[in-house]
């Protein structure tokens, strides 16, 4: 697929690099000229599926993230954050608000809150291989706004 523009991003899973991870994709995002609402929903999505790559990916190890952002045309921001971990055993049931495998500490709501602020949700897992979450997020033109 065609894009104006790209980045990509690979870090060890350890908890310090979520804010990395967020503040580079809101970094790139704002060439896009978002509100600070749309800016404040692609962080929250950002950080819900790296979180999720750092708990669930990796439990009881240290292992690789890669984060990629395009610009598509439409202005539709692409982000694709991909794991080589354990990989989710029911992506239906996993889904699903409240559900987690994180023990009690955890909500359950990550999934959830990343398609509620995202425009598009895709989530692919083989058990044993990793996961990949595919979101995107049509930000709307400054002249588009009412």
């Amino acid at each position: 697929m065609k894009y104006e523009n790209q980045i990509q991003l690979s870090f060890p899973s350890k908890s310090v690099n979520e804010g990395f991870a967020r503040s580079a994709i809101a970094c790139f995002a704002a060439q896009m000229d978002p509100t600070m609402d749309e800016l404040g929903d692609i962080k929250t999505a950002v950080s819900e599926a790296v979180t999720n790559c750092i708990v669930h990916a990796y439990p009881n190890e240290i292992g690789d993230i890669t984060v990629r952002a395009r610009i598509l045309p439409d202005n539709i921001l692409d982000i694709v954050i991909k794991d080589r971990g354990r990989g989710i055993l029911d992506v239906e049931m996993a889904r699903k608000p409240m559900y987690t495998t994180g023990g009690m500490e955890r909500s359950g709501m990550g999934f959830t809150i990343m398609e509620s602020f995202m425009s598009e949700l895709k989530v692919n897992s083989q058990t044993g291989k990793g996961t990949t979450v595919h979101m995107k997020r049509k930000i709307v033109r400054r002249g588009d706004r009412s």
